[in-house]
């Protein structure tokens, strides 16, 4: 273990409104996570409807599994999977995706780490405008069910480019990414949707929790449409993605 692994860090306790969801988180400061969720700090008052925090002793656990990484780096994945798990309770989940904004929309692209779907998402700033569009979340969006309407909301979990928004937006779209020398669009049954999903979200622990996210995931696709999209990283690919996405 690195001689990081063996450092206290002096301890942040601050309130949070993280996709619509009061949350207290207990930090170390300087960390990744208490460094990204610096636009997410809010004063609200009563109690936090979530509240995350992990121990010295637990984390040094945590951390022996990938020793490579730093304990900051292991207190941000834990915190994202633990803030995934509970906001469950809140009609709500994370998707590994790149999720860009435009004309209030969001369109969420998902697919194995290296495929290219934040280049994808940078190709939409290119053709659209970077004046008319903008990176909601880079890496573990929210996808979150509020009144019957679903949304997505930028979250601090954002990856290594750290770009995500403290808003949320309708959502209009995910597709998966797979690189093709040519662009075109399909639509996705509903069954091959909610595997794909899952492969590309945090799965729950525990049975209960399992149920829920599986009922969420039908709820979310009676109402959002999920698109293969195969392309290449030109302009062509961003217009393509969008007009089957708005059909």
């Amino acid at each position: 273990m690195n001689q990081e692994n063996k450092t206290f860090y002096e301890i942040s306790k601050e309130k949070y409104i993280i996709a619509g969801v009061n949350v207290g988180m207990i930090l170390r400061k300087g960390g990744v996570i208490e460094t990204q969720a610096q636009k997410y700090r809010a004063d609200f008052e009563g109690y936090p409807q979530i509240v995350l925090g992990i121990d010295d002793e637990t984390l040094t656990r945590h951390g022996a599994t990938i020793p490579q990484l730093s304990l900051l780096e292991h207190e941000y994945m834990w915190t994202g999977a633990e803030f995934s798990e509970q906001l469950l309770n809140f009609d709500g989940f994370m998707l590994h995706a790149s999720a860009v904004v435009y004309e209030n929309k969001a369109y969420l692209f998902s697919a194995p780490s290296g495929t290219g779907k934040s280049t994808h998402t940078s190709v939409w700033q290119k053709t659209f405008g970077e004046d008319k569009t903008f990176i909601l979340n880079d890496d573990k969006p929210v996808i979150r069910v509020i009144d019957g309407e679903i949304f997505a909301f930028g979250t601090p979990w954002s990856g290594k480019t750290d770009r995500n928004e403290n808003v949320g937006v309708p959502l209009q779209g995910i597709c998966f990414v797979e690189r093709c020398e040519t662009n075109w669009i399909e639509p996705m049954s509903p069954k091959d949707a909610i595997q794909r999903i899952l492969d590309q979200t945090i799965r729950p622990k525990d049975v209960q929790n399992m149920t829920k996210l599986l009922e969420l995931l039908e709820n979310v696709l009676t109402k959002v449409k999920v698109h293969t999209l195969h392309c290449n990283m030109e302009n062509e690919a961003a217009i393509v993605a969008y007009n089957g996405m708005n059909k």
